[in-house]
């Protein structure tokens, strides 16, 4: 008798094929002692572990097929730069040496450390990160006991992989490999398996818990990513019913590939603009492929989370900027300033001791409190609008005077460049970040300050409602359309018309095709979102008709709890 699983549907549609099992054998870590004189030996076994496991991983990274989604190469650079980290490559040699022990011990005892730190850490992007560092620990505990990581082979033309999680080496090894679908036992909405499941759009459920232990071999499965259900053993009946959601889906991709070049406007005439998020400067190529009117938000993190202990230099930044502006031949590049201090903590960055860095020294306040970071970045940004449409985008607002300080910065260093001749856009558009409340209830004033506002609905919900999504206890609560969501979304988008200053949303939301409907109805004409869902997106503005949609507005504010909303939108 089939049973029924509940994950995280990472979209992609339907699949119906049978499972291979990818075994997660943990390795069983020895604990023993060693003679004095023995750790320098153990160290030089430690050490010649971590650079055949960043051996391994600089080696995958080389292979990655010329297509790959561009994020597998960036995850893969977060492994490499793990593996470069002083607190898993220095810290196991003070272990051995002050408990003369075995490398493997010291190891474990280094990630126990590590991992305390992170279930302490409530922000979901950081908490995703956890998974990173398990998975890089386990390569180094591979190669200190001899092991190498093989790919496993499809066992058929239709199999669907089940494993407790994937890293990001993983999917390089699967280059050669055809999966219909990914299922897992760990993983949430911003984890690496997500977002290459999403790249690749193939169906996938993560979150299953128990996954890998109840499924067997070969055994017959269906994935339903949409609704992030697993089915296993479906009866004859369960799977006539699958085939014909899948079959829909599969020709609703078809159709997808019809409207690539289709200009976004609705039925009744009005355009849309459809941007791309992006996180590398290779990534443009991808944007332009799937009819990307430009960049909506580029995030600069990558280069100060890269190996190295240092900061970028200027000239790194301009050339990364510059990159991304000619590539991207005249359309728009919104570059997001350094977003650090919550979810990403650099090699140079003194880790916080802030019981809840989401609250904390991040984003423009960080920036505020380290100028000569800030007004580099600026340096490099404004010396790169000389090769292309760039426009610059403030994180974390949340008090006028981080727009009067930006300015100000932004005004003096245009005359350091213009003293040293330097070409530069005298004119470059500044814009803020809508992502916490205080911002999003006095956006009238901000918008008096700034050229254009872009909203992230991933932090906005989070403070608004209080809730970490990636909290098993609480996560339930996470809800895009609870009434105080539609509200300040509302307000946001209504605002900035009336004083006509453009606004976007960069968030999730943005690239739901379940959520087209509704922020086109609250007024929203600039989506942004990852490349691979804008053709999903495109197909819900093509079907759209504003006015009839407008007309829901009064009773979307009236509703007073997020069903009666979905009650509301599925009648659209």
């Amino acid at each position: 008798m089939g049973i029924t699983l509940h994950g995280i549907g990472i979209g992609g549609g339907v699949a119906i094929g049978h499972a291979h099992v990818i075994s997660h054998n943990e390795i069983e870590i020895a604990h023993y002692g060693i003679a004095e004189e023995d750790v320098p030996q153990e160290i030089s076994r430690f050490d010649a572990a971590i650079r055949l496991a960043r051996q391994e991983l600089e080696t995958l990274w080389g292979s990655i097929p010329e297509h790959a989604p561009a994020e597998l190469g960036a995850f893969l650079s977060l492994h490499i730069m793990l593996l470069n980290d002083h607190t898993l490559t220095a810290e196991p040699h003070l272990i051995i040496e002050a408990q003369r022990c075995n490398a493997e011990w010291a190891l474990k005892q280094q990630l126990d450390i590590l991992l305390a730190q992170f279930d302490e850490i409530e922000e979901e992007y950081l908490r995703e990160r956890r998974s990173d560092v398990i998975q890089v620990t386990d390569r180094i505990f591979k190669a200190l006991a001899g092991h190498h990581i093989q790919p496993p082979a499809p066992s058929r033309p239709d199999s669907i992989l089940v494993a407790h999680d994937l890293s990001p080496a993983d999917m390089v090894l699967f280059k050669d490999t055809h999966y219909f679908a990914f299922i897992t036992d760990v993983g949430g909405p911003t984890s690496h398996t997500a977002i290459l499941a999403r790249s690749l759009d193939l169906p996938a459920v993560l979150a299953l818990r128990h996954a890998q232990a109840l499924i067997r071999e070969d055994e017959l499965i269906i994935v339903d990513g949409i609704n992030g259900v697993v089915i296993v053993d479906p009866d004859e009946q369960v799977l006539v019913e699958y085939r014909a959601r899948q079959s829909d889906w599969q020709a609703s991709q078809r159709a997808l590939q019809d409207i690539r070049y289709a200009h976004p406007v609705t039925r009744d005439g009005v355009e849309i603009e459809l941007l791309a998020n992006i996180e590398l400067p290779d990534d443009t190529a991808l944007a332009l492929a799937q009819g990307a009117a430009g960049i909506g938000l580029f995030r600069s993190e990558f280069l100060f989370l890269r190996d190295e202990d240092d900061l970028p230099t200027e000239d790194e930044q301009f050339d990364a900027y510059r990159q991304v502006a000619e590539s991207m031949q005249g359309h728009a590049v919104v570059i997001r300033t350094i977003d650090l201090g919550k979810d990403k903590i650099p090699k140079w960055q003194e880790e916080s001791d802030s019981p809840n860095p989401a609250l904390g020294l991040t984003g423009i306040r960080l920036c505020m409190a380290e100028t000569q970071l800030f007004r580099t970045q600026l340096r490099a940004l404004l010396r790169a609008s000389a090769y292309g449409k760039i426009k610059l985008l403030v994180p974390m607002l949340s008090n006028l005077n981080e727009v009067r300080q930006t300015r100000r910065h932004l005004e003096e260093i245009k005359e350091q460049l213009a003293a040293e001749g330097l070409p530069f856009d005298a004119e470059i558009e500044l814009g803020g970040m809508i992502e916490v409340p205080a911002a999003a209830l006095t956006v009238g004033a901000f918008l008096k300050q700034l050229d254009f506002v872009s909203i992230g609905t991933n932090d906005l919900i989070q403070y608004t409602l209080a809730v970490d999504r990636n909290d098993d206890a609480v996560s339930y609560l996470h809800d895009p359309l609870h009434p105080a969501v539609i509200h300040l979304l509302h307000h946001v988008i209504t605002t900035a018309d009336r004083i006509g200053k453009p606004v976007a949303m960069c968030g999730e939301m943005a690239g739901d095709p379940q959520l087209t409907t509704l922020l086109l109805a609250l007024g929203l004409r600039r989506f942004s979102m990852l490349p691979a869902q804008l053709l999903k997106v495109k197909r819900r503005i093509l079907d759209a008709d504003l006015e009839r949609l407008q007309q829901a507005v009064p009773a979307l504010l009236l509703a007073e709890d997020a069903n009666a909303v979905r009650t509301l939108l599925a009648d659209l």
